[in-house]
């Protein structure tokens, strides 16, 4: 059986209120906007049911595992505003909850940016898109990757992202595959712009490949 695109696996705590309005969304929104242009993030007729796919994050501060990431099945909105994001308060990967606050409930991928936020204080900023260029690809472009028995947004996914995460390999790449998520990637790094410019490298190598 084929999974459902975006449901929410984890135990969530949600408080419906807005985030401060102290925390700015400029960067995290302009990039978000590049990558959905690129229909890397999106939602697009045809693809997984109709629903929307791809989410982005950011750090609160650096000394801080809270972070900010786009909302529930806000793939299709072009131009994110700040209802559409969330504020993970506390999250457990190993433990499957995390506690949020916002007008809207985030994303299905949560536990996964929480992962690697807690892996490293290194990184500021995760972006996961949908690419099936480059997730068709992941071993002609020695990517690094989950196992394709781990469905995303699990404790399994947490385990295997913290696992891949001890490795020098993606400590340099700073980019993955996630195989049990169908053309699932992620990218990560201390500014949006180098997650962004990662991703968008790998998906013209992978383009370039295709035409070998």
């Amino acid at each position: 059986m084929e999974e459902r695109e975006g449901v929410i696996k984890y135990q969530l705590n949600h408080q419906n209120t807005p985030i401060d309005t102290a925390m700015s969304i400029t960067e995290l929104t302009a990039w978000r906007s590049v990558l959905f242009n690129l229909s890397l993030i999106g939602k697009i007729k045809g693809r997984y049911n109709g629903l929307g796919f791809g989410n982005i994050s950011q750090r609160v501060s650096s000394n801080t595992q809270q972070f900010l990431i786009t909302g529930s099945q806000t793939g299709g909105i072009e131009t994110l505003k700040r209802q559409h994001y969330c504020l993970i308060a506390t999250a457990c990967p190993y433990q499957n909850t995390i506690d949020s606050k916002g007008e809207i409930e985030p994303s299905s991928e949560s536990l996964t940016h929480a992962s690697i936020y807690q892996h490293s204080q290194y990184v500021q900023f995760v972006i996961h898109i949908h690419c099936p260029e480059i997730w068709q690809m992941t071993k002609q472009l020695n990517l690094p990757h989950t196992a394709a028995h781990i469905p995303y947004g699990t404790t399994e996914m947490a385990h295997a992202v913290s696992h891949l995460l001890d490795a020098k390999e993606l400590q340099e790449k700073k980019i993955f595959s996630m195989l049990g998520h169908q053309d699932g990637i992620v990218a990560f790094s201390h500014s949006i712009e180098n997650a962004a410019q990662t991703l968008i490298s790998y998906y013209a190598q992978s383009l370039a490949l295709a035409q070998i």
